[in-house]
């Protein structure tokens, strides 16, 4: 068992031993800003071990270079497209979101993938008629075996009267 099975493995058989006497918390968080001890990133944004600084750190991860705005205002009955052109060794794949849950094509919806080269991929979410319900927070999620990258767009209708 490597190293970092082993952690893994006493962690989690620290945290059943610990389970009863923990209380969560409802709500949102006091601070109004995440610090990095927090959101579990080391603080001098180096990792202990040389291993783990080299897997999360890699050159060859997963990276959106070329999103979409974050804050788009569509008509009802128009066009809704989104693009995500991402880039990394090997290449990544992309999958789009709605709400946190996963998007499969469907007779208003489609999926556009164009591989650019070897390490780049661009893609492009379209919804055609827009209603109402396509209102939300859309994600494009670029991943490959080093690393996750994710954009986020959040999205609104707008009512035109003639």
């Amino acid at each position: 068992m490597n190293r970092r099975h082993l952690m893994l493995s006493l962690l989690l058989l620290a945290a059943l031993a610990l389970g009863p006497q923990v209380h969560g918390r409802r709500g949102r968080a006091r601070t109004k800003s995440r610090s990095r001890m927090q959101i579990g990133l080391p603080v001098t944004g180096k990792y202990r071990d040389p291993e783990s600084d080299q897997y999360y750190n890699h050159n060859g991860g997963a990276k959106i270079i070329q999103a979409s705005h974050f804050d788009y205002e569509y008509t009802l009955g128009h066009k809704i497209s989104f693009v995500c052109v991402a880039k990394g060794t090997p290449r990544p794949q992309i999958t789009w979101f709605k709400d946190g849950v996963e998007l499969y094509a469907h007779l208003y919806q489609t999926v556009h993938e164009y591989i650019l080269d070897k390490e780049h991929i661009k893609s492009k979410l379209e919804i055609d008629p827009a209603t109402q319900m396509d209102a939300g927070v859309y994600e494009c999620s670029a991943d490959n075996m080093y690393s996750i990258d994710r954009r986020s767009f959040k999205t609104d209708f707008s009512i035109i009267f003639d």
